[in-house]
């Protein structure tokens, strides 16, 4: 799954290095193209095919690396790579039936029209997220239909276009 030049790009960015203290990780590839294929495949761990690994010692591997900060220098390592010409946001909710909790059904939204605490929480991500990326368009579900979502990324548009950078 990743190229040869992709994999030369991030191979010393990883744990268990030669130089590094302990056992030399010699899989760190397969590793990578497991997670990979969970992440594309959008895929419970247990459905891990059996030629990548055990999946349970996979998704160790995977927590242990995402707490070490791992996964945060491989994708900086790609940032210059991101096609951020649209950026395309959206969240996912799993709803539980009503009575499966026995808890009183609360309202997404207030009776004020702000939205509830999950919403809340995806917006202000996205926000923090879109403020650096040089995108032309920013396509959204409704759940980011806000006057202060959509004045973030005019403001940061204009932030852009005052530096100069290039917008085609």
């Amino acid at each position: 799954m990743l190229r040869d030049v992709q994999w030369a790009r991030i191979e010393r960015l990883l744990p268990g290095k030669a130089s590094d203290r302990g056992v030399t990780a010699k899989d760190n590839l397969r590793f990578l193209e497991a997670v990979l294929w969970v992440m594309r495949a959008e895929s419970p761990w247990r459905d891990l095919p059996a030629e990548y690994s055990h999946w349970h010692a996979t998704y160790v591997r995977f927590s242990r690396w995402r707490e070490k900060g791992v996964f945060e220098r491989v994708a900086q390592a790609f940032v210059c790579d991101a096609d951020t010409e649209r950026l395309f946001l959206d969240s996912t909710i799993v709803r539980a039936h009503q009575h499966s909790s026995g808890a009183q059904k609360k309202p997404v939204v207030r009776k004020s029209g702000i939205p509830s605490a999950g919403q809340i929480a995806d917006i202000e991500y996205a926000a923090k997220t879109i403020e650096h990326l040089p995108a032309q368009a920013v396509i959204a579900d409704k759940g980011y239909d806000a006057d202060h979502f959509v004045a973030t990324i005019e403001a940061a548009v204009l932030r852009r276009l005052s530096r100069s950078d290039p917008i085609d």
